[in-house]
């Protein structure tokens, strides 16, 4: 039967306009001429903000067969509940029901107050019944969505509650197209392998693991994931193009995880990655290996195109926009030899995504009931693992390696990993390989967690106490803070930030060449004493002049792990810039102090300048002296500035 009775949504509102993604580009700066291959990484960002996201068509298909007894269920009503009260009236939701055949209990409905209660009513009517066919749930959840008749900007999605125990049917089955498919596997003995394929089967859909429990906060928790990202979509039909420039490159492999793209070919052709949709703040990021043409006939230097990236996308209104070409630039000549290393965020991106083969090559030997080589496989990439974390130093990687700890416990038996063991390693390849917050049945924090899955994981588990804030509220505070003035970014605010440490860095080096330089005879019945000031104001700087360093080091990995910097870590953070500005002038006896009654009092300075003139004679001594502490006072300022911005980055989070 047709399905295309969708209520209609309401007009669209006015929205501020769509903010462009963010495009990074990740590369070596310098190839030689010779024949040689070089790996790209580009990342696609969401902007933080989704004030103008896309009205959601959301279509729940829940599993009502017997299996589903007790707190599966009671925990799937409560979890339906959640979205409910995070929907807004430009949303739609679809309630579809399966056992030995499948029925939709209500069409795609607005989700306005008065719906609302209509569709608690009817999630509270849920019963269990029969058998298990998830493929006629599926199909009818498929059809549901492709019988809509209002689809401009408006972002469809599938989730599919199931103890995947199907004795009906076969869902691999059916072809969900387009629409993402979030698979939600209930208990031990669900088939995490079905359900994974369904999910993966869809265009950016993930299979995540929910464990039976009893308390029904915990599987609401577990849908909180999902929501967070399907109620904060900014873009829609997202594609990447890389073009290789003829006669400069070719492209010989491109890897995007478990996203499609158009096969290589002879490499001089184009190549589109498809991600379908895009939340706010989230990444999408693609490594492209590019093989340089032979150019040793050309005796000169030059910078050369080698390929050009652009992507596409469909905003909340509905509107196609094409961004402007960009081009991949390296500077090729006779004087660079042999090929370097990829930049740090490269390799780390090499290593996240040879991540996901290992624990796909784990998943498989344990199905083969090889639970040996299956831990020695992991024992094996934790140990290159860790080599790559002292090289690289980038967070993730430290995320990678519990990961794979975890994963150790839960496959030292077939017992265990049959248990839980697969599901959860299926739930975290899916993460990686879509760069995607999963529930892996651990409750942790994952690495592509957002803020907003932040918030509502919060609200998920404080829903038997207080009410959840709605949608709709969320939304009005978006609205009133992308009215603001914009204000630089986070991104604005990380170059600065990098560029006022090694800044930092550079003067206090300075101030301590200088100072440690200076001598004068006039001292040499009294060294150490009058030396003493001095040393302390050397000591201070080498500590400064350390911590930029490590901040900057920092800093330049941040761009690919963003979303592990936490509200702790910009405390800490604002906490050591305090902290290093006032030890530098904790004690205003001594000369290191000078950077501070520079900024304070210029005339006690010359007062102390004079008086050492008057008593000693005026050399070289006091300008190398005044020049030192001149360049400490200007590392004192930079050093404020990081203060301002860690300050800055801190608010911005809480």
């Amino acid at each position: 039967m047709p399905y295309d009775d969708d209520e209609e949504p309401p007009p669209p509102k006015p929205a501020p306009p769509a903010r462009p993604l963010r495009l990074a580009k990740h590369h070596n700066s310098e190839a030689p001429l010779a024949a040689n291959d070089q790996k790209v990484l580009l990342e696609l960002t969401g902007p933080s903000s989704a004030a103008s996201r896309a009205a959601l068509d959301l279509v729940a298909v829940i599993d009502i067969s017997y299996s589903m007894i007790g707190n599966r269920l009671n925990g799937a009503k409560k979890a339906l509940s959640f979205i409910v009260s995070k929907l807004t009236d430009r949303d739609r939701l679809s309630i579809v029901q399966f056992d030995d055949e499948a029925t939709r209990v209500c069409p795609l409905r607005r989700v306005t107050e008065v719906a609302r209660s209509d569709l608690e009513a009817l999630i509270s009517g849920l019963n269990v019944g029969g058998s298990t066919n998830i493929e006629a749930g599926l199909s009818t959840g498929v059809a549901v969505v492709g019988d809509r008749r209002f689809t401009a900007g408006r972002a469809a999605n599938i989730m599919l509650l199931s103890d995947g125990q199907e004795n009906i049917g076969n869902a691999r089955r059916v072809e969900p197209g387009n629409v993402p498919v979030h698979a939600f596997g209930f208990g031990a003995d669900h088939d995490s392998k079905l359900l994974g394929a369904i999910a993966s089967k869809s265009l950016g859909g993930v299979y995540n693991f929910v464990p039976d429990s009893d308390d029904p906060a915990k599987l609401a928790k577990a849908f909180s994931r999902i929501l967070a990202g399907l109620v904060t979509i900014v873009a829609q039909d997202l594609e990447l193009t890389v073009t290789p420039v003829q006669g400069e490159a070719t492209i010989k492999k491109v890897d995007a995880g478990t996203y499609p793209a158009d096969p290589v070919g002879d490499g001089s052709s184009p190549v589109t990655v498809r991600f379908g949709t895009l939340s706010g703040e989230e990444a999408r990021s693609v490594v492209v290996e590019l093989a340089l043409s032979d150019r040793t006939a050309d005796l000169r230097t030059y910078r050369a195109n080698v390929a050009k990236v652009l992507h596409r996308f469909t905003t909340a209104q509905g509107q196609p926009v094409t961004s402007d070409p960009e081009l991949i630039t390296i500077k090729r000549g006779r004087k660079v030899v042999g090929t370097a290393d990829a930049p740090p965020p490269v390799e780390t991106e090499v290593v996240r995504l040879k991540h996901v083969e290992t624990i796909q090559e784990a998943i498989a030997k344990a199905d083969d009931n090889k639970i040996e080589e299956a831990w020695n496989i992991l024992v094996e990439a934790l140990n290159k693992l860790v080599e790559a974390r002292r090289r690289l130093l980038d967070p993730i990687l430290g995320e990678l390696q519990k990961e794979l700890m975890k994963l150790l416990e839960l496959f030292k038996t077939l017992d265990i990993y049959q248990k839980q063991g697969r599901h959860y390693a299926m739930a975290a390849a899916a993460s990686h390989s879509r760069r995607r917050s999963t529930e892996r049945g651990d409750e942790a924090a994952g690495p592509y967690d957002t803020e907003r899955v932040n918030k509502y994981r919060e609200q998920a588990q404080m829903a038997g106490e207080r009410p959840p804030s709605s949608a709709a509220e969320e939304e009005e505070i978006e609205e009133m803070e992308s009215a603001v003035p914009r204000t630089p970014g986070n991104g604005d605010r990380r170059t600065l930030s990098l560029a006022l440490r090694l800044l930092t860095a550079v003067l206090s080096l300075l101030a301590i060449s200088v100072m440690a330089s200076a001598r004068t005879t006039g001292w040499a019945g009294d060294y150490y004493s009058r030396y003493e000031p001095y040393r302390y104001n050397v000591g201070v700087n080498v500590i400064i002049c350390f911590y930029s360093v490590v901040q900057a080091s920092v800093e330049t990995r941040r761009p690919v792990s963003s979303m592990l910097q936490t509200t702790s870590c910009y405390c800490i953070t604002l906490f050591l810039d305090q902290a290093s500005r006032a030890s530098a002038f904790l004690n205003p006896a001594q000369f290191a102090v000078l950077a501070y009654l520079l900024m304070s009092a210029s005339a006690a300075a010359a007062s102390g300048h004079h008086l050492l003139v008057s008593r000693f004679g005026k050399e070289r001594f006091n300008d190398k002296i005044h020049v030192a502490v001149w360049f400490s006072f200007l590392a004192f300022l930079t050093l404020s500035g990081n203060a301002l911005i860690s300050m800055a980055n801190l608010f911005s989070r809480i």
